[in-house]
C-alpha cells in the first residue's frame, strides 16, 4: 500500500503522515525543502528562493527522490506534490486547515511570533504554488483523483491518522493514475 499525503504549509503532512506510517507499519517517505535546507545549513526561505531561480532543478531532484522511494512500495509519502508525483499511490489524501491554524503551528514549531509565521506561511504557499504551476503545470488547488480530504483544524493528528488508516483498510490496493 502506498499512501500519498499532501497539503499546504503547516497543515500537518509530516505529523499525520508519520502516525499513519506507524499505525499501518509502512515506511515513511519524507523528502522536504525543510529537511534539505537543514541539510545544507541554510534558512528554508533561502532554499525557496534558490528553487525559484534554478529552472526547477531542485524541485525535480527532490521529487525524483520521492518517486524512487515510493517505487519501493509500502510507504506513506508526505510531500506537497506526492499525490501528483507518485503515480502508483493507492490512497491520495489532502490535509487542510485555516491559514491562521497553520500559522499557529508553524509559530510554535519554529519559534516565531504568530504574525511572522502568518507571513511565512503565505510566502511559502504562494512561492510553492507558483513553482508547481511553472515547472509542472500542476495547480495544487485543483485536486481531482484525491480519495480523502481532512480538516486538520477539526481533528487532532491521532484522529487524522485513524481516519486515513480506516480509509486505507476500506479501500485496499487500488492502482490508478491522476487525471
Amino acid at each position: 500500500m502506498i499512501i500519498a499525503i499532501s497539503g499546504l504549509s503547516g497543515c500537518g503532512k509530516n505529523t499525520v503522515g508519520e502516525r499513519v506510517a506507524a499505525k499501518l507499519k509502512l515506511r515513511p517517505v519524507r523528502v522536504s525543502f525543510k529537511d534539505e535546507a537543514a541539510r545544507r545549513g541554510i534558512p528554508l526561505m533561502e532554499l525557496q528562493k534558490l528553487a525559484g531561480s534554478d529552472g526547477g532543478k531542485l524541485d525535480r531532484e527532490l521529487d525524483a527522490k520521492v518517486v524512487a522511494e515510493a517505487e519501493k512500495g509500502d510507504c506513506v509519502v508526505m510531500t506537497w506534490l506526492a499525490p501528483w508525483m507518485v503515480k502508483n499511490a493507492d490512497l491520495r489524501v489532502w490535509l487542510n486547515a485555516s491559514e491562521e491554524e497553520r500559522a499557529g503551528r508553524v509559530a510554535k514549531r519554529d519559534g516565531m511570533a504568530q504574525e511572522q509565521a502568518l507571513k511565512h506561511v503565505r510566502a511559502r504557499d504562494k512561492d510553492n504554488m507558483e513553482r508547481y504551476r511553472k515547472y509542472y503545470k500542476i495547480d495544487i488547488c485543483e485536486r481531482p483523483g484525491f480519495d480523502l480530504e481532512i480538516n486538520t483544524g477539526r481533528f487532532d493528528p491521532d484522529r487524522c491518522a485513524e481516519i486515513i488508516a480506516e480509509a486505507a483498510e476500506l479501500l485496499g490496493p487500488k492502482k490508478y493514475e491522476m487525471g
